[in-house]
């Protein structure tokens, strides 16, 4: 085992091998779809194969390399600021949900977005030029951390109101249900927003036009500092689908096997027309809710207990002990990773602010203005 925590040590902190590789060679933002969303799609079995794990490991460590950049560029160089939520130690819950889904399939998730966002193709440097707010970003520098948003790669945000996205992930289904296509919608939400009314009433109507939506409550056990038990009589919030005879299940969401398998299953229903499925992931936050929290509520051997199950090294040492692939292929993984998450912050200090002129714009229909009334 020893192997492989030295790997990722080197890994998380930039000891490891470095590989230059200009933007030209990373391709613009545009590309990344490529780079890495559809990196399963090489010819990929059902079941997991070398390609599977090496996708989940470079996604998995993109995801947490870039929000560890991040946050370093918010508290110790002031170039990003307002809300910023940190989607560390919940990698493996977007890994395994992109293998068992395919990219027409919309997601919609809360604030915690960096991750899925980056998951579902929009690039580093699009994510990181929005953290930044310049206009480069994926929402043009105008939602910052929160919104993040991406209609080509049919991620729908970023959602500021806690369990707002779980009433726009019914509408999702729904057009796609309208449609007359088999793609289905991915809801996420968090514990805290399983205690919204909304929740209810979407369950109710989704269940009975049997909508194509699996609704993931990413269950991280404190919401914004107050754990599950003192806030809900209910505490296996996947049981709330027993009231709408809906489908629902726990699963472990540090496992990326355990993720796709369900994901999967939930996922076939639904494209059967087989409606709706509750899938509570449990899962655990190495980050305070937010980057400003004191994280009070839990204590450092709590945290260092679920340090020991963390998903990307369990995934790295299933691929060096069972011999998936060579440490020479994980280091170039490192590497190209590195290069990608340094390219994006170099995008982003390079790009520039959003126009004066774009106040207004995407806010109202400045072509009908006699549709406003306004001093």
């Amino acid at each position: 085992m020893a192997p492989a925590r030295n790997a990722l040590a080197d890994t998380l902190s930039g000891t490891g091998s470095k590989e230059k590789i200009g933007a030209s060679a990373l391709g613009s933002c545009n590309a990344f779809r490529t780079y890495i969303c559809r990196l399963f799609y090489r010819n990929m079995s059902k079941k997991f194969t070398k390609d599977t794990y090496l996708y989940w490991y470079e996604l998995m460590l993109l995801i947490r390399q870039f929000e560890l950049k991040a946050e370093e560029m918010y508290k110790m160089a002031g170039k990003i600021r307002g809300f910023f939520h940190a989607y560390v130690g919940q990698e493996a819950i977007a890994a395994g949900c992109m293998t068992a889904t395919r990219p027409e399939d919309p997601f919609v998730t809360g604030y915690r977005d960096h991750g899925l966002a980056i998951a579902k193709g929009i690039s580093p440097q699009s994510c990181m030029a929005e953290l930044y707010g310049k206009a480069t970003g994926c929402a043009k520098g105008k939602g910052g951390s929160m919104h993040f948003f991406g209609k080509e790669q049919a991620f729908y945000g970023g959602h500021g109101i806690v369990g707002a996205q779980i009433g726009t992930g019914a509408g999702l289904a729904f057009a796609e249900q309208y449609k007359g296509t088999d793609n289905v919608a991915l809801c996420f939400f968090g514990d805290g927003a399983s205690r919204q009314g909304m929740l209810h009433e979407v369950f109710n109507m989704a269940m009975l036009w049997k909508l194509p939506v699996v609704f993931i409550c990413e269950n991280n056990n404190y919401a914004m500092g107050t754990s599950v038990e003192r806030t809900s009589n209910v505490h296996d919030i996947y049981t709330l689908a027993d009231a709408y005879d809906m489908p629902g299940d726990a699963v472990d969401g540090m496992v990326p096997e355990d993720v796709h398998d369900a994901i999967e299953r939930a996922v076939k229903r639904a494209r059967e027309g087989g409606g709706p499925t509750l899938l509570e992931m449990k899962t655990y936050r190495y980050k305070g809710h937010s980057i400003s929290d004191p994280q009070k509520y839990r204590t450092k051997d709590e945290v260092d207990e679920y340090k020991d199950k963390d998903p990307l090294q369990m995934v790295l040492n299933t691929i060096l002990t069972e011999q998936i692939a060579t440490q020479e292929e994980i280091n170039a993984i490192n590497a190209r990773v590195d290069a990608l998450v340094e390219e994006s912050v170099r995008f982003a200090e390079e790009s520039p602010w959003p126009n004066d002129d774009e106040v207004l714009k995407d806010v109202y229909d400045v072509d009908s203005p006699e549709l406003f009334v306004m001093d």
